[in-house]
């Protein structure tokens, strides 16, 4: 929000000077981020009197020219603006200036020869515009010698502050006004607004027309003013204007943009000759567009408040206006809006057509409603005064809303909340002072709430208000209490096991990636989501709808991106909230991870020592199962049920993972490619995701005490086993039946083989093993040895149907 020093006196009497005005601002909560104080800036630089203009002699663009500055004798510059001349008011710089352009220390210097005690500038070289094809020209009554900022009008400070989105009511000057009174640096000036009587009644109605919806406007006030004659609007008004950046347009135009600014009330005029019939406030319909001032055109939908005529959509209600009906030198009869609009469609309709206005800023956060008439008739009142014209009645539609809140107040609340003590006058006079109106005697008060303050809904609302204009600087630092004994463990389950989970898959190269907990309704219902009541409310954007039911869409999506910045080989992990329905039960802390390309756990690209393989199901299988054993489950203990895993993922190449049928923790395998094309990425793509809160919750105490650690001194040995078994037949079954043989003296099963082709039956595999055996007491004989294989042989095939291989 910006605004000029003398605008904002214009509301404030009171001889504040600037550094007070700024000082209060920030300290009543209206941070000062900048202030643009052009005649300290420029305060070095004077008007001075070219009074000769002579060719130089050394170079034929360059003049030699005497310049009075207002003390002692002339002094010589060199020039090469084409328009140096005698006679002529110039801006003089003496050595030792510094160009605000530039940022170059002027220094007395010699040109071709002849020197030079200076400098005449231009406007770009002030930083005061582009221009640069001549020096700057001041008016011939500029005083020779003094500052020429004061002359050009460049001696009123803008001031930008900052104002949080629950203070719309100082989105307007007289709002700041109202804080900085408060504060006691100056009289609010709070002229009454006039009731402009109509002439005639207004020729243009307007009616609401939302049908069964629910309704996107409580109000809407129409006036035309007939006879006007359109033109620039005075220079005090486009001054003012151009200091906050605001470009004017024409006299119309720039009442609504003033008032925006000045008052926090956004208008809009129509030119009456272009609007046929009366106009309707309505939803948008489906293949609408409206062509805008800003020259673009919009697509428009049923979410969207339009106001339209009998000719169709005329602007986009509170966001911008139609290059159809916008005001121009040729209007002469006016039509002048002034409503109210529901701050969330105003913000759906900004973000789904990415327009930013003043207007849509203003009506996003809230107006005052109580504001709509008077703000109506002070824009009337302005045209009349700058265009002429004659004025109609007002024709309305709806009612302004009433906000009649009252608030029990005890004063004993501000000491409760911050630990200041105050006095009922220290409560009273500020309240007052920003528009409360408070009454009641000793400790409880009751205050009404101005409406123009949506965001005070409470009583620590007014211990807020108390204590920024009282001062925070009065509330005391006091220490904490200091603790008697050391703190326990505050880490709770789950969240130690989402710490040992990124520890794991770090270590196993996997970069962590923060994503939304948002993603698109597309990407929802790819991954099990999209029910209606986890749509936002209120989404950032239309790629970040729903809250997520996965982690593993926004992983997909961002090792995408990467792939597309020639970043193909990526391991991403996440550890993170996902939402199965809106109830707390259904939060859930996950771990997910992906990986692509080459991105394996030994690490990533080609290398000429061995074959670059992509990554496969095994290394989201190898990633999931390191994550259960860093959490205790150990990976003989999980079931590996292979076409159970979820849709998302490829049926044959993919896996739940479980303990029993009904405890599922995750799921890993490659991304099934209808998965990957609705998302709109190349794959293949890998992963995994675990659901950490469904891991069985350890004893609150062991029931037995840990075993001792069982070593031995005696060398273990390795045989290997070769089976035939069916090709359906999973090999975690295999590996399973052989541990359990002798879980004391069968250490170890790994599979190192799997063939299958001439040698083994049509729908036969050949998995082979290795069996580490570790004796305990004694060495092992041959017949011992023999004997637990036979016993291994029986056990597999009695688990599995296999057979040993010849």
């Amino acid at each position: 929000m910006k605004f000029s020093l003398s605008w904002l006196k214009e509301h404030l009497g009171g001889d504040a000077d600037l550094v007070a005005v700024t000082e209060t601002l920030t300290r009543v909560g209206l941070e000062v981020e900048h202030v643009d104080d052009k005649a300290g800036e420029l305060s070095a630089f004077v008007v001075g009197h070219i009074l000769e203009a002579n060719r130089h002699p050394n170079a034929d663009k360059l003049q030699v020219c005497m310049v009075d500055v207002g003390r002692g004798a002339p002094l010589q510059v060199v020039c090469g603006a084409p328009n140096a001349r005698a006679g002529l008011k110039v801006v003089f710089a003496a050595p030792g200036t510094v160009i605000p352009a530039s940022g170059v220390k002027l220094g007395a210097s010699e040109i071709r020869g002849v020197p030079s005690a200076g400098m005449l500038c231009s406007s770009r070289e002030l930083g005061l515009g582009d221009e640069h094809d001549g020096i700057m020209e001041l008016p011939e009554g500029s005083p020779v010698g003094r500052p020429f900022a004061p002359f050009v009008g460049l001696d009123d400070p803008v001031i930008e502050i900052a104002v949080t989105p629950n203070r719309p009511d100082c989105l307007g000057v007289h709002g700041v006004a109202r804080d900085l009174h408060a504060a006691e640096i100056g009289e609010l000036r709070d002229p009454l607004t006039a009731v402009i009587r109509g002439e005639f009644p207004c020729p243009v109605n307007v009616r609401f027309d939302f049908g069964d919806t629910e309704p996107l406007s409580p109000f809407f006030a129409l006036r035309m003013v007939r006879g006007v004659k359109n033109g620039q609007s005075p220079e005090w008004l486009r001054r003012r204007l151009k200091s906050i950046g605001s470009k004017p347009i024409n006299a119309l135009v720039d009442v609504t943009n003033y008032l925006a600014f000045d008052r926090a009330r956004p208008l809009h005029v129509f030119d009456a000759a272009k609007v046929r019939g009366d106009l309707v406030v309505r939803r948008g319909r489906a293949g609408e567009t409206l062509a805008a001032l800003d020259g673009k055109t919009y697509a428009l939908d049923e979410t969207m408040c339009v106001i339209a005529d009998d000719s169709g959509v005329l602007s986009i209600a509170g966001v911008i206006g139609g290059a159809a009906t916008g005001c121009d030198e040729t209007t002469t009869d006016v039509l002048i809006e002034s409503a109210l609009w529901d701050p969330l469609a105003i913000a759906r309709t900004g973000r789904a057509l990415n327009v930013n206005t003043d207007a849509r800023h203003r009506f996003e956060r809230g107006v005052d409603p109580e504001f709509a008439l008077p703000g109506l008739n002070v824009a009337t009142q302005f045209i009349l005064d700058f265009c002429g014209g004659a004025p109609s009645e007002v024709a309305t539609a709806g009612e302004v809303p009433a906000r009649d809140l009252i608030i029990d107040f005890p004063i004993s609340e501000v000491t409760r909340l911050t630990g200041l003590a105050v006095t009922p006058a220290e409560v009273k006079t500020p309240l007052s002072m920003l528009g409360f109106w408070v009454t009641g005697v000793g400790d409880r008060l009751k205050v009404s709430v101005p409406s123009w303050r949506p965001d005070v809904e409470g009583k620590a609302d007014l211990v807020e208000e108390v204590i920024r204009i009282v001062g925070l600087d009065r509330v005391e630092a006091k220490p904490l209490p200091a603790m008697t004994s050391a703190a326990g463990a505050r880490l709770g389950i789950v969240q130690r096991r989402a710490r040992n989970a990124r520890r794991t898959l770090a270590a196993r190269g996997l970069v962590e990636a923060v994503t939304w907990s948002f993603v698109s309704k597309a990407q929802a219902e790819a991954f099990g989501g999209g029910a209606a009541e986890l749509a936002l409310a209120n989404p950032i954007s239309a790629e970040l709808s729903d809250m997520r039911p996965s982690l593993l869409p926004a992983l997909i999506a961002a090792a995408q991106r990467n792939a597309d910045r020639a970043s193909s080989d990526v391991a991403l992990f996440e550890v993170g909230q996902t939402f199965l329905s809106d109830r707390p039960e259904d939060q859930r802390m996950a771990a997910a991870g992906v990986r692509r390309g080459t991105a394996k756990a030994r690490g990533a690209g080609r290398h000429w020592g061995e074959a670059t393989l992509p990554v496969d199901a095994f290394d989201a299988k190898g990633d999931a199962l390191a994550v259960l054993a860093a959490l205790g489950l150990a990976a003989g203990a999980v079931q590996i049920a292979q076409g159970s895993a979820p849709s998302w993922f490829h049926p044959g190449r993919s896996a739940a993972l479980q303990l029993g049928p009904k405890l599922i923790l995750g799921a890993f395998g490659e991304l099934h490619p209808r998965t990957l094309q609705a998302l709109g990425v190349s794959g293949p793509l890998v992963g995994f995701e675990l659901t950490l809160d469904a891991l069985p919750q350890p004893r609150a105490k062991p029931t037995r005490a840990k075993p001792p650690f069982e070593g031995s001194a005696l060398q273990p040995l390795n045989r290997d086993f070769a089976f035939i078994v069916g090709r359906e037949v999973p090999a975690a079954e295999l590996i399973r039946a052989a541990l359990a043989t002798d879980r004391k003296l069968v250490t170890e099963v790994t599979l190192f083989d799997r063939y299958e082709g001439p040698g083994v039956p049509e729908g036969k595999v050949s998995l082979a093993i290795a069996v580490t055996l570790q004796p305990r007491e004694k060495t092992l004989t041959d017949a011992e040895i023999e004997a637990i294989a036979e016993k291994i042989v029986a056990h597999v095939t009695k688990a599995t149907g296999a057979t040993l291989r010849g």
